[in-house]
């Protein structure tokens, strides 16, 4: 008696193994691993350049984090924006700031809003030879990105 519920014990745990081992990563395949999906995720809005629109923008290192702004420039130049210049600013800021160079509003509130929301200047300069300036502040948080080794 003893033996067969020894062995029977030992088939529910094999079978329910199994189960775990079948049933686990085909529910976590799309949404990725559970610790993942409790976590608050910044939602970055899908804000393109318009077709046929070349919006050169500058983008500034506003931080003393490392790689901040090449950072911004990958997700800039994702989104079909003209990365044409990067760099690191002298001041330091909190919060990021997109200013406008080349009187179009427009454009620059569209590179604020792919960047997850920011505040927009318009400070025309045609000596800069881009449209927009973005000065990459220490609040900004680049989207994540699955893991592809």
């Amino acid at each position: 008696m003893r033996r067969r519920r020894f062995i029977l014990g030992a088939v529910l745990i094999c079978v329910l193994g199994a189960i775990a081992w079948y049933v686990i990563p085909r529910a976590t395949r799309h949404r990725g691993p559970a610790w993942l999906s409790s976590a608050p995720t910044q939602q970055t809005p899908d804000a393109h350049a318009p077709d046929g629109v070349r919006i050169k923008v500058e983008v500034l290192n506003a931080t003393r984090t490392t790689g901040l702004a090449r950072r911004a420039t990958l997700h800039l130049r994702g989104r079909g924006f003209d990365v044409v210049e990067t760099g690191t600013s002298r001041d330091t800021r909190d919060s990021t700031l997109v200013i406008d160079r080349s009187n179009h509003p427009a454009w620059a509130r569209l590179v604020a809003t792919a960047l997850g929301g920011a505040a927009v200047q318009s400070q025309p300069d045609s000596s800069h030879y881009v449209d927009v300036t973005v000065l990459v502040g220490a609040s900004w948080r680049p989207p994540t990105q699955p893991f592809h080794p």
